[in-house]
């Protein structure tokens, strides 16, 4: 399958030590001819950290996307009624994040526009990245595997040594996972 064309929301929430993974991935995605659209968390567009510079972050993407940022609840509530993707991708995606959609709270441009995708049934991809997804949350991954049209990028523990409940998507799938998804599949295996 082409991603030619693909009109993709990409979703950034606050996993910022993964932060470069996934714009070299909008970089894949845009040598594929995928037209972006890169929103933005609530703390992923104002905090600065130790990975970087919260505008210089937004200003990035928007470059790589070749468009300016989704960073308001105002400007993600319109994803679903405009059709405005045909998939909403999180990437990174945070335990928060996860935790915010299995459990219908709505209060970020993210969570926000992938609620507002899944109006049209259209499906959203989630990219994890974080530090308890075998404890705390891992019971918001198992809720979001049971939920229709929402889909993972394979996953694996990322440093079983030092953090022992961490997982983290592999990033260099999300093409294939974005393919699988738009086809209405999963792809396999989920946990790596």
């Amino acid at each position: 399958m082409s991603l030619e064309g693909i009109k993709i929301g990409f979703a950034v929430s606050g996993s910022f030590c993964t932060f470069h993974k996934a714009f070299e991935q909008a970089r894949r995605l845009k040598d594929k001819k995928a037209e972006l659209t890169p929103i933005f968390s609530f703390n992923a567009a104002s905090i600065d950290t130790r990975f970087g510079k919260a505008a210089d972050n937004i200003s990035t993407l928007e470059n790589i996307c070749g468009s300016k940022a989704i960073l308001t609840l105002e400007d993600a509530e319109p994803i679903g009624p405009k059709r405005m993707f045909d998939i909403f991708v999180i990437v990174p995606c945070t335990a928060t994040t996860m935790g915010k959609l299995a459990n219908a709270i709505y209060d970020t441009p993210v969570t926000l526009g992938a609620k507002s995708h899944l109006r049209s049934q259209r499906p959203v991809l989630i990219c994890a990245s974080t530090n308890d997804a075998l404890s705390a949350s891992a019971k918001n991954i198992g809720t979001l595997l049971n939920f229709k049209h929402f889909f993972f990028v394979p996953i694996a523990q990322d440093d079983c040594e030092t953090k022992p409940r961490s997982l983290s998507a592999d990033f260099d799938k999300l093409p294939d996972s974005i393919e699988a998804a738009l086809k209405g599949f999963q792809l396999q295996p989920i946990f790596f």
